[in-house]
């Protein structure tokens, strides 16, 4: 009888890891697609090659060299998706700066918090954006700054920081516009950046970027080059992109699903940057899809589902698209059959990973069977090793769940200044501890079967979210469904669905109990139905159920059982 297989894999590369800094991997694509677009931002009028896009950069990093940042300086940048973003993004790497990315839903006590923590120096900030007043943000948090020189900073709340540099709008007092930098590098600081080009390391720090602070403060994750450079790499190279590609990102770029999925990935593989807009908006990115003829999408399933369900999706000419990534949340399967076959994206792929790796750990291929792509996240990306443990940190077999844990390249330095919350998930064999639960098939085929924190014990059997979700996904009515643990007096916890109805259809709680009926077992029936507009989530897409559970336990007055 042969042993079962563990719950133990490891990614067969088919290219070598990249050794490179992100500021040698945008000189190679100079030098081998100078001529192709770069980077395209109809709403901003933009439309640069290669080479113009380098030329930007290169002046802008020279110019954050004479604002006087030094290297191992923290510049942050809090913006929605614009050109400006990408630039500083590229010149902070040449520079050898670290780019702090920071949610651009963030207010006063957020943004404090972030820019305190990693004590930055520089903070590239758009003027504003919808209801979000950055610039006036930034007055009140920093009093002095309308009295400072512009570059010459000194606020008593975040005593690091020097410059405010702002994007569009009408010049605010004390900050430095945007579009004045590239000029402020001399032939001393040109020669800087070229230096810096020879002396940077892949392994040096790039980028810190705070995880969404959903349990506690926000962390801030620090990668290096080499993480995310190649994490962008591979993710394109599953994707099968080549310079003759063109992505439509319409996921923020502050958040790894952008900038290292989207920007990384074009980079290392010459395909064109697209930006539909600054913020998500369903009519816009399909809009920009047919008019820049885009092959690839990206986005979270909320955003597919707006894209889809919009009253004009079926005036609009996909036929450009042929793959993309779903990815930053559990994927429906019915959605990702929508997808396959409305959208023309028969090679869309389904990615799996969190921010602490870079993001990537597991992603489907393009020829994967369909059944395999609307129920995994697909296999092991190169050059990275997955196991998944049980509660005593043993590998479990084969199709046992288990919590998945991850090492190899894309591992994160560890949570900025945070031994001890780094020691929490990063073991001493190197393993990052996801908090996913997860399980890995025969073939290596991963799915993700919920987090540990969101498992729900109902009077002692341990039920899984997920597994509730995607059969009432079933539900021809329901176009969206999170289902949660809410305390109970008499089990410990109880199930609750918050469910979104498909426009002009009328659903009941006694309807929906009724399609589980017989279908699913009877301590896996939500006892609590309730109909809502909207999810609360973060600005990547992200559900928090924290804050459902919150609201509905403070509605019912629900309180857990009295324990001693």
């Amino acid at each position: 009888m042969t042993q079962p297989l563990d719950s133990y894999v490891c990614g067969v590369a088919d290219a070598p890891l990249l050794g490179d800094t992100i500021g040698r991997a945008l000189d190679r694509a100079v030098s081998r697609w100078g001529d192709r677009e770069a980077l395209v931002s109809p709403s901003h009028d933009v439309r640069w090659t290669w080479r113009e896009f380098a030329a930007r950069v290169d002046a802008l990093a020279a110019g954050l060299l004479a604002l006087g940042l030094e290297r191992g300086a923290r510049i942050g940048v809090w913006s929605l998706n614009r050109p400006e973003w990408t630039l500083t993004q590229f010149a902070a790497a040449k520079a050898g700066l670290i780019l702090v990315t920071i949610n651009p839903a963030y207010r006063l006590s957020e943004l404090e918090f972030a820019l305190g923590k990693v004590g930055c120096a520089a903070i590239v900030a758009a003027t504003e954006f919808k209801t979000s007043k950055y610039i006036e943000m930034l007055n009140t948090l920093l009093p002095e700054l309308a009295r400072a020189t512009p570059g010459d900073l000194h606020a008593a709340r975040l005593p690091n920081l020097r410059a405010v540099i702002q994007v569009g709008g009408p010049k605010a007092p004390g900050t430095v516009a945007f579009d004045d930098i590239a000029a402020m590098g001399g032939p001393r600081h040109r020669e800087q950046i070229a230096t810096l080009g020879k002396l940077l390391q892949f392994d040096d720090a790039v980028n810190i970027q705070f995880t969404s602070g959903t349990t506690g403060s926000p962390k801030g994750v620090t990668l290096t080059h080499h993480n995310i450079l190649n994490n962008g790499y591979f993710t394109g190279r599953a994707m099968r992109l080549t310079e003759n590609d063109r992505i439509c990102i319409p996921v923020p770029l502050y958040h790894c699903f952008g900038m290292v999925m989207g920007n990384l990935a074009s980079v290392t593989l010459g395909a064109t940057m697209v930006y539909p807009g600054e913020g998500f908006d369903p009519l816009a990115t399909l809009q920009t899809v047919e008019r820049e003829k885009c092959t690839t999408l990206y986005g979270v399933p909320t955003m597919f589902i707006a894209e889809l369900d919009h009253p004009e999706f079926s005036r609009f000419d996909l036929s450009s698209l042929r793959t993309g990534i779903m990815a930053g949340a559990p994927c429906p399967i019915e959605v990702m059959k929508r997808v396959n076959d409305e959208m023309n994206m028969r090679e869309v792929t389904i990615a799996y990973g969190m921010t602490e790796t870079s993001p990537v750990s597991f992603q489907s291929a393009t020829d994967d069977p369909l059944e395999r792509r609307v129920s995994t996240v697909g296999r092991i990306h190169p050059h990275v090793e997955v196991k998944v443990v049980d509660l005593e940190g043993r590998i479990v077999p084969r199709g046992e769940r288990g919590e998945l844990c991850t090492r190899g390249y894309s591992v994160m330095l560890g949570y900025w200044e945070d031994a001890e919350k780094t020691a929490d998930v990063l073991d001493a064999n190197g393993w990052m501890h996801t908090g996913d639960l997860a399980v890995i098939d025969a073939e290596g085929y991963c799915n993700i079967v919920g987090r540990i924190k969101d498992m729900v014990i109902r009077g002692g059997e341990n039920l899984y979210p997920r597994e509730i979700e995607e059969f009432l996904y079933r539900h021809p009515k329901i176009q969206d469904v999170q289902i949660f643990g809410v305390a109970d007096s008499r089990y410990g916890e109880e199930l609750c669905a918050w469910i979104r109805v498909r426009a002009g259809e009328t659903l009941t709680d006694t309807e929906v109990r009724a399609f589980c009926e017989g279908q699913i077992a009877h301590n896996k029936i939500p006892r609590y139905v309730e109909f809502v507009e909207e999810f609360p989530m973060t600005v990547t897409g992200k559900i928090q159920k924290f804050i459902m559970r919150e609201q509905v336990e403070q509605r019912l007055g629900l309180q857990a059982a009295k324990t001693a």
